[in-house]
C-alpha cells in the first residue's frame, strides 16, 4: 500500500474551519465512480500535445485534469475541475509536483484528500492512455518519436544546473538547486531544508509554484513562512547566478 503524503498545515487543530464540500461551478455529483463522457480529443500546440483526462465524479464533486505532453513526457498538469474545499486546494499542487517527478499516475495519495487524490489519478491515467493511443495510431508516430528524442537530447545538452546560495534561518539552512533548459526553469531540488513537518509539506507546493511562475515571485506557504522566504532567496540567487 502506498504511503500517504501529509498536508501538515491543514491538519493542525483549530487552524482550518470545517467547510462543507461544494463541487466546482458547472460540476455535478454522481454516485457512479466515473463519468461516461469520453475525454475530448488531444490537441497539439507549440508547447506540446494537450490531452484532457476523463471527468471523474466523486461524492465531493467532479475531478478532471488536463495534461501537456512533449512526446511521452509530462510537462504540465492543469486542473479543469476539482472540489471546492481547502484540503483539495492544498493537495492539488502536491499531486501535480509528484506527477512531474514520477512521470506517471503511480503517485502517493495526499493524506486528508484521499477522494480527490484517487479521482485525480484516474483522470490522469486516462489522459496518459489517450496520449499513448494517439501516438501509436499516428502514421508519423515513429518519426515524431525520433524527433522528440532528438529534441530531448538537444535540451539535455543545453540544460544548466545552478545551486542557489545557502540561506541561514532560525529553523535551519535552506538551499535550492535549479535546472534550467535555456531560460526556462525545468526542475528545482532542495539541497538543504529544515527538518520540520511543515517544511516537508510546503516544499512540493513551493516547487510547483516556481515551475508555474518561472521566477521567485511566488506566494509564501502559510505555516512555513521562514522556509518559504529562505527558499525564495536561494531560488533568486540561482536565477541571478545563471545570468
Amino acid at each position: 500500500m502506498k504511503r500517504a503524503i501529509p498536508v501538515v498545515a491543514l491538519s493542525i487543530a483549530g487552524l482550518i474551519p470545517v467547510w462543507r464540500y461544494e463541487p466546482s461551478i458547472g460540476g455535478t455529483t454522481s454516485s457512479t465512480a466515473e463519468s461516461a463522457t469520453t475525454p475530448s480529443a488531444a490537441t497539439t500546440a507549440a508547447s506540446g500535445t494537450v490531452v484532457k483526462g476523463t471527468t471523474i465524479t466523486t461524492d465531493k464533486g467532479p475531478v478532471q485534469v488536463q495534461v501537456t505532453f512533449s512526446g511521452d513526457k509530462i510537462t504540465a498538469v492543469k486542473m479543469l475541475q476539482q472540489p471546492n474545499h481547502p484540503q483539495t486546494t492544498a493537495a492539488v499542487p502536491v499531486l501535480i509536483s509528484e506527477t512531474l517527478k514520477a512521470q506517471s499516475a503511480d503517485i502517493d495519495t495526499v493524506s486528508g484528500a484521499t477522494i480527490t487524490s484517487d479521482a485525480y489519478k484516474k483522470s490522469l491515467q486516462a489522459a496518459i492512455d489517450k496520449n499513448a493511443k494517439s501516438a501509436s495510431a499516428s502514421p508519423s508516430a515513429s518519426a515524431s518519436a525520433s524527433a522528440s528524442a532528438s529534441a530531448s537530447a538537444s535540451a539535455s545538452a543545453t540544460s544548466k544546473v545552478v545551486a542557489g546560495s545557502t540561506v541561514s534561518t532560525d529553523k535551519g539552512p535552506v538551499q535550492v538547486q535549479v535546472t534550467f533548459s535555456g531560460d526556462k526553469i525545468s526542475a528545482v531540488k532542495m539541497l538543504q531544508q529544515p527538518n520540520h513537518p511543515q517544511t516537508t509539506a510546503a516544499v512540493p507546493v513551493l516547487i510547483a509554484e516556481t515551475l508555474k511562475a518561472q521566477s521567485a515571485d511566488i506566494d509564501t506557504v502559510s505555516g512555513a513562512t521562514i522556509t518559504s522566504d529562505g527558499y525564495k532567496e536561494s531560488l533568486q540567487a540561482a536565477i541571478d547566478a545563471k545570468g
